[in-house]
């Protein structure tokens, strides 16, 4: 399905559904590329929360203040990826009264009608990127970094991977050498190493030094793969996944 090249916005509207406060929001992300440039108007809006009392908010790690509404630009270098995903995309008929997410394309300013896709986890996956690009611009949130530790014999390895959403760059960092990797690789990876349960209990405040693989997901606590960190679902070895990943990395010349 090609893409009309008339199509010059769109408007993402996202509704979590059944999942409970003070998990539970809403968003309104409007996109514009018809300049050139790539505006972004997001209001983010947490919901029921009246339910809860303040500490069961901040049990959750919450605020009282995390609704949030942006006006401002992005780097150009995501609009490619809005239109190759929009490009892609088919339409369902199924309704979202369990949540989830509607797109409606913009003519300039002529709404070309709301439609629901069918691939809902991709355009969310797309929504949340955006986000955390515009948290990242407006310096609300640091970008995502993940050190990891590979222990063979007497020799230790380090590395760390920076996920920079602002810009959609992926720079690994070994040795006091830097350099940009694929984005698509590094996204990926990302999936897999919070995928699996993490065992707080058994963490730590610095790497290990023993035989084994170590990984630190931006919070300061170090855990063990396969040890402290254990595959959630037996189909999938995100466990396993994340030492190839991050091996793999480590051989990276």
């Amino acid at each position: 399905m090609s893409l009309p090249p008339a199509i010059t916005g769109l408007v993402l509207e996202y509704d979590s559904g059944i999942v409970p406060p003070p998990f539970s929001h809403v968003f309104r992300l409007a996109l514009d590329w018809s300049k050139g440039s790539f505006s972004a108007q997001l209001d983010l809006h947490y919901t029921d929360r009246e339910e809860l009392t303040e500490q069961e908010i901040f049990d959750e790690g919450f605020s009282l203040e995390d609704d949030y509404r942006y006006q401002g630009n992005l780097p150009s270098v995501w609009i490619g990826p809005v239109k190759q995903l929009l490009q892609a995309t088919h339409w369902t008929k199924k309704s979202i009264d369990e949540g989830g997410i509607t797109l409606t394309a913009m003519e300039e300013t002529k709404s070309e009608g709301l439609k629901i896709p069918a691939n809902q986890e991709e355009w969310q996956l797309m929504a949340q990127d955006l986000i955390q690009a515009i948290y990242e611009l407006e310096k609300k949130e640091a970008p995502l970094t993940v050190k990891y530790r590979k222990v063979e014999r007497e020799q230790i390895s380090d590395l760390s991977l920076t996920i920079h959403f602002s810009n959609r760059e992926a720079v690994l960092l070994r040795s006091e050498l830097s350099k940009k990797i694929s984005w698509e690789g590094a996204i990926d990876l990302m999936k897999f190493v919070f995928m699996p349960d993490y065992r707080y209990e058994q963490a730590k405040d610095i790497p290990g030094n023993k035989r084994g693989a170590y990984i630190e997901c931006g919070d300061g606590f170090w855990h063990e793969l396969g040890k402290g960190v254990v595959n959630s679902h037996a189909s999938v070895d995100a466990v396993g996944k994340i030492k190839a990943g991050f091996d793999q990395l480590l051989d990276t010349n």
